[in-house]
């Protein structure tokens, strides 16, 4: 028992000699605190410019002259002159009246301080030669100077947060009453007066044309079938319910343009052109509404829908008249006319548009064998504020197929904006040819082939460029067309719309009015070659139209 109690005695005598000599050396290392090593340089020119990181590319490197001295870059700016200064400082003591608040950082992060007589950025820190590498760091506010800020910004956030919450629930309870309300009365369009086409041709209405739908509920429609697809959406034949009636629920037949989340760019131009009010015509596709389908992410236009479908589709099924070929060919133009037109059939001035996808399956076929044009996708309002950068902005666009010379060549006259016309003009010329390669009345018709058959069937600009550009190409009129006076001046107006000089181009007016010059077909088709000649002096008149003003 004494052998234990000797031998604890001893174990804690030993113990606490250990405790003591511990703390003797962690005194003595404090009191032996090793100087820093730091970059010592005199106030130096520097490449620094104030922001990211640098280097000072001091080549001094000294021992600090105290144990509680740290390192210390000083960059200043005045007028063109930028400085760097890196020394060691003792951070009990301000310097050039600032008080070292970073010094315990191993890196030297620059903070840009006021008010002291030209651009002035300082930092500190305790590594050796951690003042060599400069983080610059933007001004930050006093730490109390942001609480204030803040203290005085949250009562007028929570009152802006109940405005805008009292103000939604006050919007949710209006459009739930009125939804009420529509419940209990079935849809009535009986006041509408936009024109649809059904499937036996006869006329339907509605009265949301020219308007995005900006009701809460979307129109009772369901979508019947895939008739289209383009690059940027799919068609569908649907029917647009019209309210019940004593034989139950009507409907009406209409198309539905839908284009996915991502096209919403096409989709938002091709409405902003719709909701022209001045560009209703016979001749261009009937427009009746756009809505947002938020939850499928969809956006859809809504438009009359025609059963003969596009001009490529009716142009491969069926070989026409020259009597089909002066309706088609005449309303085509005329649609064109209209949307490069300054002015409406009144006489008010309008914004002129340019199509710039003119191609056979952009254009639709109606019951009387009439054109409308569609897909305004990638259309242009040419509106007189327009600049030449917006215009160059523009692009190059379309389809290569039918891309006029200068487009392919990307060398529209920005300057002019009936440069832009002009390409339409060429576009239209190779739809009129197309029309007229399956006429019956230029003698033998071969099976449909769309404007330069030969080349593959989707091809690129660049193929394009050497049929029309390199070779001057064009689809081929062969002598035998020109036997029927109608078609002789038809070859000749698509002759004079493709010139590979834009400026010698018809305009689309012209061409309109050539086919509104032509006597009735019946008439026109029983004349001799000589006594039906292309007209000159309206070709003349036409080109001078070009530089004029539209009255």
């Amino acid at each position: 028992m004494e052998l234990l109690r000797f031998s604890a005695f001893w174990w804690g005598t030993i113990m606490f000699g250990s405790i003591q000599l511990e703390q003797k050396m962690a005194s003595s290392m404090t009191m032996l605190k090793l100087k820093l090593l730091c970059k010592f340089c005199d106030v130096e020119s520097t490449s620094c410019t104030g922001t990211g990181n640098c280097m000072a590319d001091c080549s001094i490197t000294s021992i600090c002259p105290h144990p509680e001295d740290v390192c210390v870059s000083i960059w200043r700016k005045k007028d063109d002159n930028v400085t760097i200064d890196t020394i060691c400082h003792n951070p009990a003591h301000k310097l050039h009246g600032l008080v070292l608040e970073d010094y315990n950082n191993s890196k030297c992060e620059m903070r840009e301080r006021n008010n002291m007589g030209s651009q002035f950025f300082i930092c500190s820190c305790s590594e050796d030669e951690c003042n060599d590498h400069l983080f610059f760091t933007p001004y930050s506010l006093d730490s109390q100077v942001v609480s204030v800020i803040l203290v005085s910004l949250v009562p007028l956030l929570v009152l802006a947060v109940l405005v805008i919450t009292s103000f939604y629930w006050y919007r949710i309870y209006h459009q739930r009453r009125a939804g009420a309300k529509r419940k209990k009365t079935p849809l009535d369009f009986s006041d509408a007066h936009a024109i649809m086409m059904d499937d036996d041709g006869s006329d339907s209405s509605s009265t949301h044309a020219n308007n995005l739908n900006h009701n809460t509920e979307l129109l009772p429609i369901e979508l019947d079938a895939q008739v289209g697809k383009g690059r940027f959406a799919e068609v569908y034949k649907a029917k647009l319910k019209q309210g019940a009636t004593g034989a139950g629920e009507h409907f009406e037949t209409v198309a539905v343009k839908i284009f996915a989340d991502e096209e919403y760019a096409s989709w938002k131009n091709e409405k902003d052109i719709f909701s022209d009010a001045d560009l209703r015509h016979e001749n261009v596709l009937h427009f009746l509404t756009a809505e947002d389908h938020k939850v499928e992410k969809q956006y859809w236009l809504i438009t009359a829908y025609h059963p003969r479908g596009n001009l490529q589709e009716y142009l491969t099924r069926h070989v026409i008249s020259w009597d089909d070929l002066w309706v088609l060919g005449g309303s085509l133009a005329r649609g064109v006319a209209h949307l490069h037109s300054d002015h409406t059939l009144c006489g008010r001035y309008k914004v002129p548009i340019v199509h710039r996808d003119i191609k056979s399956s952009n254009i639709l076929v109606k019951g009387d064998l009439t054109c409308v044009l569609c897909d305004f996708g990638l259309g242009l309002r040419l509106d007189n504020s327009l600049s030449v950068d917006e215009l160059a902005n523009s692009g190059q666009v379309g389809t290569a197929r039918y891309m006029a010379p200068e487009v392919l060549e990307s060398r529209i006259n920005l300057e002019n904006i009936e440069s832009f016309k002009q390409t339409d003009v060429y576009s239209m010329a190779l739809v009129l040819w197309e029309i007229t390669s399956r006429c019956n009345a230029i003698g033998e018709v071969k099976d449909y082939e769309p404007p330069f058959g030969k080349v593959r069937e989707h091809p690129c600009v660049e193929s394009m460029k050497d049929s029309v550009l390199r070779d001057r190409g064009r689809p081929e009129i062969p002598n035998s067309w020109i036997n029927h006076p109608g078609i002789q001046v038809v070859c000749g107006t698509i002759d004079e719309c493709w010139d590979h000089d834009p400026e010698a181009r018809l305009t689309a007016q012209c061409v309109a009015e050539r086919f509104n010059d032509m006597e009735h077909p019946d008439k026109l088709s029983g004349r001799s070659n000589s006594e039906e000649k292309i007209p000159q002096d309206v070709s003349e008149v036409c080109l001078r139209n070009y530089n004029q003003p539209s009255s």
